[in-house]
Parts: structure tokens; C-alpha cells; sequence
């Protein structure tokens, strides 16, 4: 069968799905355009996308001879779960395999923007480097700091597990609780129309002055505009993003002005093993599905029922 892979993968997962199907893979690194998605998609019986890849119901409906979506991810919000259900196209994604890795950048994250590691090695390079000082580059403690998670799923459990290293007092629950009694709050929710916008300018105004936010789950749970102006008026004392909205941010953009604040390019599953893991999933999952077999990992499961 055809199947269209929107990206080169880590590993030689592809090259196994290539001796079992005809695979054509979007040659530029950058995303397809939509309409050479909707195209590719078109032409194929499965597609291998990326989060990046916005999979509608225009596309899934355009796609007559489509019989299998596999996401690179966790999440399927790029995906509209509802129109391949109602098609019968089982979709699935890779849980559990990015959990302790995007959990490791969390926490990094997390001590970059409490010590100011990305400033200092700023500070270093541009040769401001001088004598010792007592009140240089001052940041806050992790130890037996208060975490708040919010989003006690596998990657939240993966990171209060790390935060029992450092002696914090791990909160999660009540979102106000959480908010008005933590040093840092970390974010792992998925993205939903409940969750889109969840940390806004009220929620910033019940976070402790001193007090960082770090997410790595989805750019849109957070307002963008109330973190910048949270941020530059001093409400809160820094952030740390591996996700962002819009994503990626405009180079011009208001955010990337705003002080004490760490961003990563979306990395959260960046590690050599994760990735080629990721792929593995995601091409096992296209191999049961265009083998008449049920997806392993498959994020709408009632399509078999």
C-alpha cells in the first residue's frame, strides 16, 4: 500500500516500513504546505504525520483510499479525531515513551530559569565576566522549593518523582491552590477547548510574585499576552517554555523581550533514543493497521468497536 511520511524520521523505522509498503517522504525538512499534505494524503492509504501537520476533516474527507493516520506524538490535537472516527481511520500516537525525557527537560528548565544559567552563560560570553560578587546573577532554590503540577498524568508523576531529589513539596489538584502556594508551576495537561488558555492574566495575578511557570506540554494552554505583560511588570519572577503560541514565535515578537524568561524550541522529546523510539511506534502502528490487525497504540480505539 501507499503511504505518505510528512518528514525524515530518527532511526531506520521508515526503511522498515519500506520493505513492506511504498513509502514517499516529503523531502524538505520544513512541514508540508496544507495543500501538499492534503495532496500527498490524497495519493496514499496511510500517512505518517508530524504535530506540525494539520490533519481536518477537509483533508480526511478528501482522502478517499486513507485507511490509517499514525501521529509522531503523544498528543493528536493537530488531528480531528472526530472525522477519521466517523471514516473508520484508526489514528494512533507514542505515549509513554517520551514520558521520563520530556519530564528531564522539565526539570531543566526549571533550574535554567531559577539560576539563570541562560543569562549567566550570556553574561560570560560577552566578556562581562569579572570578580567574584556577592550579588551577581542571584537566582532562587529548587531545594524543598514547592512545585505545583498541574496535570497529574505519567509525564506530571515523572517529575514530582525527580522533585523528591531535591526535597520539594509537591502539590497538585486544586489549580487556585496550586497557583497561589507554589515556588514553581509546571504544566502537563493535554490540549483541549477546556484547557486552551487556562493560564491567563487572573491565574498569573494568583501565582506568588517570586514564582516561575514552566511548560512543556502545549503553547496554547497559556495566554500568551498576559504571560508578556506578567512577565515585564514584574508579576511573577520568570518562566520557562519548550512550547509556545504561536509556535514558533516571530523573532520580533513581544515575548522574546520579556525578562526572565528561558524558551526551547520545542525539544521536549529531543533525545536520540526517544525519537527513534517515537518512530518505531508510530510505523508499528501503520504496519497493524494496513495489516488488518488493531493499531498497538491508537488514540480513538472505538473505531473497533
Amino acid at each position: 500500500m501507499k503511504v505518505f511520511v510528512t518528514r525524515e524520521l530518527p532511526g531506520h523505522a521508515v526503511d522498515r516500513l519500506g520493505e513492506q509498503h511504498e513509502v514517499r517522504i516529503w523531502p524538505d525538512e520544513h512541514s508540508p504546505p496544507y495543500d501538499a499534505l492534503r495532496d500527498g494524503a490524497g495519493k496514499a492509504d496511510a500517512l505518517l504525520c508530524l504535530l506540525t501537520d494539520k490533519v481536518d476533516a477537509e483533508l480526511i474527507g478528501a482522502s478517499v483510499d486513507l485507511k490509517a493516520i499514525a501521529n509522531y506524538a503523544v498528543g493528536t490535537d493537530n488531528i480531528d479525531l472526530d472525522a477519521a472516527t466517523e471514516r473508520g481511520i484508526p489514528v494512533g500516537n507514542t505515549p509513554d515513551v517520551l514520558t521520563e525525557t520530556t519530564a528531564d527537560l522539565a526539570f531543566g528548565l526549571m533550574l535554567a530559569a531559577a539560576r539563570r544559567l541562560v543569562e549567566a552563560d550570556a553574561y560570560v560570553r560577552a566578556g562581562e565576566w569579572g570578580e567574584w560578587r556577592p550579588d551577581l546573577l542571584l537566582g532562587h532554590d529548587l531545594h524543598k522549593a514547592t512545585l505545583g503540577i498541574v496535570g497529574f498524568g505519567r509525564i506530571g508523576k515523572a517529575v514530582a518523582r525527580r522533585a523528591t531529589g531535591f526535597e520539594m513539596n509537591v502539590l497538585h489538584g486544586d489549580l487556585d491552590e496550586v497557583l497561589e502556594k507554589s515556588d514553581f508551576v509546571s504544566l502537563h495537561v493535554p490540549l483541549t477547548p477546556e484547557t486552551r488558555g487556562m493560564i491567563g492574566t487572573q491565574e498569573l495575578a494568583r501565582m506568588k510574585p517570586t514564582a516561575i511557570l514552566v511548560n512543556t506540554a502545549r503553547g496554547p494552554l497559556v495566554d500568551t499576552g498576559a504571560l508578556t505583560k506578567a512577565l515585564d511588570e514584574g508579576q511573577i519572577a520568570g518562566a520557562a517554555l519548550d512550547v509556545t503560541d504561536p509556535e514558533p514565535l516571530p523573532e520580533d515578537h513581544p515575548l522574546l523581550k520579556a525578562p526572565n524568561l528561558v524558551v526551547a524550541p520545542h525539544i521536549g522529546s529531543a533525545s536520540h533514543r526517544t525519537r527513534e523510539a517515537m518512530a518505531d511506534m508510530a510505523v508499528d502502528n501503520l504496519i497493524a493497521a494496513l495489516g488488518g490487525e488493531r493499531m498497538p497504540h491508537c488514540a480513538n480505539p472505538q473505531v473497533y468497536e
